[in-house]
């Protein structure tokens, strides 16, 4: 999780309200953000089992505008975003001219000919030149001066609901609306990164000690990068920079359902898509659990029976629901099927594991 840009580090708006509930900050993409507060494991089941608050301002936010919105929007964005009606969102894909993933996004219709995108903070520079290259003025990017939560867990929405009032309880997964809320508009949406229900709120910085302070009231448990990484991985959703970058394409990622080719729609990347597609594969993203004793952690060996390296972990941790190690890695097709026996080189020891279906957790219910 960490950073060796040498650059001063970005800090948040609440920071000294994450300080006074006890973080410990570490560096990433260039912010300060808090790690943990209370502890990783604790603030990890605290999401799985209640409710915790994640400040995720770090995200990148950049608005596009105006009625030729949607189509500028498609023409760098690989999912049909214009077939999307106001108030939905929908998870999209940056990529390159040779079907590299440049950034995983999300995008956000909201009324009035008005979109947002939300941008992986250590790609935010490149993402929203990306946007003006097409946009020009009609993108606006505005990550300071508003602060983003994140309140995720199987008690999130009754949070939310004592807060907005009713208005959340009529928005669907992956709805999104702005709310009326102590004078000011927050923007609302059903989305999240954690595999838990909930919602993320984009607020103005003015108003946002107000409400990170009313959440904490109402129960919610602050939660840092550590467990947001522990339950986005027990998810099995993917994290851009290991699991998917350029190298990587969206079908051999398991994110072809990112990908329209159907519309005609022309946008960065779709010949080489329209090709990848159509090519047998010769790997996929596999996900594997531990069947013996061992702490796995990405980069290391992935080896099949013989011993043979066979692929790398691109994520690895140990879960605190399941109590057991679980990883992410690119393997050859004939491996990457559920039950396959393997191993990770844990420091010269074998560590025993097994491919696995994804998600490693599911929520109950």
């Amino acid at each position: 999780m960490g950073d060796t840009d040498s650059r001063p580090l970005t800090q948040l708006t609440l920071r000294d309200r994450h300080a006074a509930a006890g973080a410990r900050f570490a560096p990433f993409a260039g912010w300060e953000m808090p790690l943990q507060y209370e502890g990783i494991v604790a603030e990890h089941h605290a999401v799985r089992e209640r409710v915790g608050v994640f400040d995720v301002s770090h995200l990148a936010r950049a608005w596009v505008e105006g009625p030729d919105a949607a189509s500028l929007l498609r023409s760098v964005t690989t999912f049909d975003v214009a077939s999307l009606p106001e108030g939905r969102a929908s998870y999209s894909l940056y990529c390159n001219a040779d079907g590299g993933i440049a950034d995983d996004v999300f995008i956000y219709h909201l009324s009035g000919d008005r979109w947002l995108v939300i941008h992986n903070a250590a790609n935010a520079k490149a993402d929203f030149e990306r946007l003006r290259s097409v946009a020009g003025d009609a993108a606006t990017e505005r990550t300071a001066g508003s602060v983003m939560l994140a309140v995720q867990g199987p008690l999130a929405l009754a949070l939310m609901e004592s807060l907005f009032g009713p208005r959340v309880a009529e928005l669907a997964p992956r709805d999104c609306a702005e709310i009326s809320w102590r004078g000011a508009q927050i923007l609302i949406a059903r989305t999240g990164y954690t595999g838990e229900d909930g919602g993320e709120c984009i607020v103005d910085a003015a108003l946002a000690g107000e409400l990170w302070d009313a959440l904490i009231a109402r129960g919610a448990t602050p939660a840092g990068l550590g467990a947001r990484d522990t339950l986005r991985l027990e998810a099995a959703l993917p994290l851009h920079g290991h699991d998917i970058d350029a190298t990587t394409h969206p079908f051999e990622a398991g994110l072809g359902f990112a990908v329209s080719l159907d519309d005609g729609a022309d946008f960065i990347g779709r010949d080489a898509l329209l090709l990848l597609k159509d090519q047998p594969r010769t790997r996929r993203l596999a996900h594997l659990a531990t069947t013996g004793r061992g702490v796995i952690r990405a980069g290391m060996d992935v080896r099949d029976e013989s011993g043979t390296v066979v692929g790398q972990l691109t994520s690895g941790a140990f879960s605190p629901c399941l109590k057991l190690g679980i990883g992410i890695a690119y393997l050859p097709l004939e491996l990457a099927k559920r039950g396959t026996p393997l191993s990770i080189d844990v420091r010269g020891r074998s560590v025993p594991v097994e491919v696995v279906r994804r998600p490693f957790y599911r929520k109950s219910g």
